[in-house]
This record gives structure tokens, sequence and C-alpha cells, in this order.
């Protein structure tokens, strides 16, 4: 209904109102919905590039353990809690937790493996390209590359520190798969450990710009009666002029003889 100078009457402008606030509701709702815009590649996948380190305890025990002398407590990052062991590899567990302060490979400098070398708490950096992820760890300065050339794995591999790691897309999500480990890296400083039967699936996925999701499926029936998950969250380092310094602690030993001293003897 008009008012008398054929301009609105009340009851039109109250519905106009009401029906701004819902056009406006319903725009702030599919805002929402859509989540932050996350960093992308020329071709539209995720783009992983940049530093970033967890703040997670993980490496101290990947199963939930009460404060000790060489670690805090921390309530694991295992599904499930604990790690499904066949009954001689606990065996073998318990004896790598009794000798850890000696036994443990990153004592030694060791490349830290996959996963141990994402929730180690020291940065790593990565650089994408269409073809594939290189990663490059501040501890040891070990290079992983992830290829996501659609390329399969080596049908007569050695055995590898880092494996060998093939990636494919799943929607926004880096799924890669990993094998053809050696023996010798553990999980973590707790002496959890696996043989060269090691599989390991791993997912990355954005949860904002500036913090990823990783996930890994483990899976090895030399140790395990089961494959078991664990999940941690990373978050890229934004302070200014950050950057991986070298820690090549196996090397610390030689620090008299290397680099070579030009006016020593």
């Amino acid at each position: 209904m008009s008012s008398p100078n054929n301009g609105p009457s009340s009851l039109q402008i109250a519905l106009m109102l009401a029906s701004g606030l819902i056009l406006l509701f319903l725009a702030t709702g599919d805002a929402g919905a859509a989540g932050p815009k996350i960093p992308r590649l020329a071709n539209g996948k995720p783009d992983f590039s940049g530093i970033w380190q967890t703040t997670s305890a993980a490496d101290y025990d990947l199963e939930p353990h009460s404060n000790r002398k060489d670690a805090p407590p921390g309530a694991g990052i295992v599904e499930g809690h604990y790690l499904p062991y066949l009954p001689a590899a606990l065996e073998q567990k318990k004896k790598n937790f009794a000798a850890r302060d000696t036994l443990d490979p990153a004592l030694k400098g060791y490349t830290l493996g996959v996963p141990r070398g994402i929730y180690y708490p020291e940065p790593f950096q990565i650089f994408q390209r269409k073809q594939d992820l290189t990663l490059v760890h501040q501890f040891g300065h070990s290079v992983r590359t992830i290829h996501t050339d659609e390329t399969d794995h080596p049908k007569d591999p050695y055995d590898w520190w880092l494996g060998d790691s093939r990636a494919h897309w799943d929607g926004d999500t880096l799924v890669v798969d990993v094998k053809h480990f050696n023996d010798k890296t553990w999980f973590d400083r707790a002496g959890n450990y696996h043989s060269d039967a090691l599989h390991v699936i791993e997912k990355w996925a954005f949860i904002d710009p500036n913090t990823v999701e990783y996930k890994a499926t483990v899976e090895d029936p030399k140790v395990f009666s089961k494959p078991w998950n664990l999940s941690v969250i990373l978050h890229r380092h934004r302070e200014k002029d950050f950057q991986l310094i070298e820690d090549y602690r196996f090397t610390l030993d030689y620090d008299d003889a290397y680099p070579p001293k030009p006016n020593k003897p």
C-alpha cells in the first residue's frame, strides 16, 4: 500500500529493511563457509612454500607420558594414544628407551627420517614447484624431495634415510606415499622405532594461510600389529628475516680441523 504522496508505506519500508538484513546475513554466512584464502601456485594447487615448525613436544615421546628428567610431560600425538607393537618389538622398544641417552640417532646428528623430521623441534623450509616440493631441514640440513609429477616409486630401490616420496592431490590435500626406508632412524627420543619395512602415508592440508595440519598413517608389519595414525599442527614462521641456521652436529668433533685454517700448521 502506497502512502498518500505515492511514496513507500511504513510496511513496505519494513519489508525492504528485513530483506536487506536477510541478504546481509546470507552474504556473511557464505564468506564464513568459504574460509580464508590460502596461498596457491599458478596451477591452482595449494602452495606450502615457507618455513614451518611445530610447537608440539611430540619428539620427546609420541605416546602420553609424565615428566621425566629428560622430557616434559606430554599428551602424545598418536590416535588411540599407544603404538600397537608386536611383542618382540615392544621388548626392543623398552631396550631403546633404557639406552636412549646414547642410542637415539638424533643425538649422533643422523638424519631424522620421516615423519620425525616434521615434528622435530627445529624449523624446516619448503620450496614448491608444480612438479615437486623440496623440504630442507635445519637439523643436519637434510633435503627431501616430494614428487608431484605423477611418477611412481622406483622398482629396484635402495633403502634411504628419508625414503622415496610420491604424491598426488585429493582436492586441496597433498597425499604423499613414502617407502623404501632404511632402519636407522627412530620416531622420537623415547626409543619408538621402525624397520626397513616402514611405509608412511602423509596428508598435508591448510587450516588457514599460516597453519597446516599434518597427518601420517604409519605401517610396519615387522614392528607393529596394525597401522597407526598421528597428527600435528605446523605454524608458519613470519618473523622478520627469519631463516634456517645450519645445524651440523655430527661435525662438531672436527671443528678444529674443518674448515681448514690458513694460518694453522
